[in-house]
């Protein structure tokens, strides 16, 4: 969905990537609390646990601090799951981070057309009659990674963030908690994965997580994410695990497996 108007203090925009992009031009939780009102008549399940980037480029004028406990309440109170910001100004950027929201100033979000907002699959095409289709060609394997690679070597220390552009990200020596890791493609992590690990991000619902020490404060495979406030579950902290997207009938979930890395 597309919502906007010149005298609303927030607008919403679908990507392709998944997630819902809410542009503000007000910071403040009373005056956003009337424009969500209006906008959605008060329905408090109105977007069922979407994704959400908020995007400040339409505020004009930059607060000395943002109330990020009362915005994130109050998109949370209409199903807007947080999970990252862009074009922040920097000094607003540690709070952000602290808030457990990702800086995403170098992901590519391509605005979904108005025909495509139902996000209903073309039909298939006439089948030909000329010649058989090709065999399909073996799948890769997901520890396999992507021709365009990235690899890091060093730890990924809190407040840095990597993004691979294109294709797959591997992390020789594992990231800590505040750290944030993007790919295009999989993400491989050799050693602790820990802070924000995103996946897929521009749509490849393929792309894979796989670590060998499990302990992310969140993870999400082509947009749709999983965080973990209530603690790791026991089968797969600190150990090898694998997170994938797991379509079930219409709806698409995180599932995490464990794996035997070592």
């Amino acid at each position: 969905m597309t919502t906007s108007a010149p005298n609303r203090s927030i607008e919403f925009r679908n990507t392709t990537l998944g997630a819902t992009i809410a542009v503000l031009r007000d910071t403040e939780p009373v005056g956003l609390a009337d424009s969500l009102h209006k906008m959605l008549g008060g329905m408090p399940d109105f977007f069922n646990g979407e994704a959400a980037i908020l995007d400040f480029s339409g505020v004009t004028r930059t607060p000395a601090r943002v109330d990020w406990a009362g915005l994130l309440s109050l998109l949370r109170r209409y199903q807007l799951q947080p999970i990252g910001v862009r074009n922040l100004p920097a000094e607003l950027s540690v709070a952000a981070r602290q808030a457990g929201l990702a800086i995403l100033d170098n992901l590519e979000l391509r605005e979904r057309p108005a025909s495509e907002a139902a996000r209903t699959p073309p039909p298939p095409p006439a089948p030909k009659a000329e010649a058989p289709p090709p065999p399909a060609p073996a799948a890769p394997s997901a520890s396999a990674p992507a021709p365009n690679t990235l690899f890091v070597e060093r730890p990924l220390r809190s407040g840095q963030q990597v993004y691979a552009r294109g294709g797959d990200l591997v992390l020789l020596a594992g990231m800590s908690n505040g750290a944030e890791v993007i790919a295009d493609g999989s993400i491989h992590c050799f050693g602790p994965l820990r802070g924000r690990a995103l996946a897929g991000a521009q749509g490849n619902s393929n792309a894979r997580i796989i670590a060998t020490n499990f302990g992310p404060e969140l993870v999400s495979i082509a947009g749709v994410y999983r965080t973990f406030e209530r603690g790791i579950p026991e089968a797969i902290a600190g150990r090898g695990a694998m997170v994938r997207l797991n379509d079930a009938g219409n709806a698409q979930t995180i599932e995490i497996e464990p794996q035997q890395l070592d």
